[in-house]
């Protein structure tokens, strides 16, 4: 019985990725990678003063025309936006929009992480949104500002 408990628990523990889901309704998330977060990570460390490449695959299950990046850091149960210097994802991102029902897609881009924010732990939420303000990709990432 021991050996089934233990067998099932590192099965899980290897399975365990460093984003949560929050609301992807309308594709499914392949993979996520993060520039410097390995992805068994409890939470990724963004270095002030320097970028970090964030990259999704995805398949989304509705015709895609134009996606928008909106990015926020929940500190204390409160959204601050993070400013992106292209919030259009059909740009620079490895997007070529429209996007068909079905068809994986690949999107990448670079946030910077500015002098200027605080040292503090930040669950970061990354959305990809339609032209009806639909998440077509919702995720959460536990992060640290270092």
């Amino acid at each position: 019985m021991l050996f089934y408990f233990l067998s099932v628990l590192l099965l899980a523990s290897a399975q365990a990725k460093f984003y949560t889901d929050c609301g992807s309704k309308l594709a499914t998330i392949d993979n996520v990678g993060v520039s410097g977060c390995a992805e068994d990570a409890k939470e990724c460390v963004l270095k002030r003063n320097s970028n970090a490449t964030i990259s999704i695959d995805f398949t989304p299950s509705v015709e895609v025309d134009k996606l928008e990046t909106e990015v926020h850091g929940i500190i204390m149960n409160l959204p601050v936006p993070f400013p992106l210097p292209q919030p259009d994802a059909c740009h620079d991102s490895g997007l070529k929009c429209p996007i068909k029902a079905g068809t994986k897609a690949a999107y990448a881009t670079t946030l910077p992480i500015l002098k200027s924010y605080p040292k503090v732990k930040v669950e970061v939420k990354w959305e990809l949104k339609n032209d009806k303000d639909e998440s077509i990709i919702c995720i959460m990432i536990p992060a640290k500002i270092n």
